[in-house]
């Protein structure tokens, strides 16, 4: 599905609630909160996805039908370590270990839309977190690559998602910066750290008509997308956000 330019009222809702719910995969996180909700001990928080889906996300301009039901349809609280599961369907941000967080869920909506997944598409995402993210994403696509750079979140989002019944979401530990060139070309990438500039490997592996969905600056951040065409690659600026830094090789490069 592709998707209509957002109203200049939506975007301007949605930048000012953006910078009121703070950065996204950013907050101090206390290790001993333990792991993500364990098998079995799930309850029935349905009617929380649907406030969270009507309140935060259809609220704020995100018009997706199929975004909206992959929102509706994965259990966030299953990807937050225990004592966050209450707070789950929150309006913002929650910490799952290693000084990292799970997105705002409008984020990673907005995100979702953004890329304009269809059914048969092949994503790849850079920065699994917590794997809520390549959730929603596994819920749009045919098959979704992501990568994480710290091996612990890797690993346990991996598992998360087996347990859940993601098959077709690949997880693997490793630096975004290159992307996967085996499983390129894709028909949409989406990056969930701010880059100083956009990886020159990953837009090399749109396939034509794809599209990257990324955060880019430092101090100051546009979350922007790139779609290849047949000429070349189109940019456009969606409206400011805040992420933590992408690190690793594009941090190595700019110090050379």
């Amino acid at each position: 599905m592709r998707i209509a330019p957002f109203s200049a009222a939506a975007l301007a809702l949605a930048l000012a609630l953006v910078l009121a719910g703070a950065s996204c995969r950013a907050e101090p996180a206390d290790p001993a909160q333990g792991a993500a909700v364990a098998p079995g001990s799930e309850v029935d928080r349905s009617a929380e996805r649907e406030r969270m889906v009507t309140q935060q996300i259809e609220a704020r301009g995100v018009e997706d039908p199929r975004v909206l039901e992959a929102m509706r349809r994965v259990p966030r609280h299953a990807f937050v370590p225990r004592a966050q599961a209450p707070q789950a369907y929150a309006d913002h941000p929650l910490p799952i270990g290693h000084d990292q967080t799970i997105s705002q869920p409008f984020i990673v909506a907005i995100m979702a839309e953004l890329a304009e997944v269809d059914p048969g598409d092949r994503v790849l995402e850079v920065g699994t977190g917590s794997g809520y993210g390549a959730a929603v994403l596994g819920e749009l696509a045919a098959e979704v690559y992501s990568i994480e750079i710290l091996e612990p979140l890797a690993l346990r989002a991996a598992a998360t998602l087996k347990r859940l019944g993601y098959a077709r979401i690949h997880v693997r530990a490793g630096d975004g910066y290159a992307g996967w060139p085996d499983a390129a070309p894709f028909d949409a990438i989406v990056v969930t750290a701010a880059a100083p500039r956009v990886p020159p490997l990953l837009l090399e592996q749109l396939a034509e008509g794809g599209r990257l969905v990324i955060p880019v600056g430092d101090a100051l951040q546009q979350l922007e997308v790139h779609t290849r065409t047949a000429d070349g690659v189109l940019r456009r600026r969606v409206f400011p956000v805040r992420f933590v830094p992408m690190t690793g090789e594009i941090r190595r490069r700019d110090s050379d």
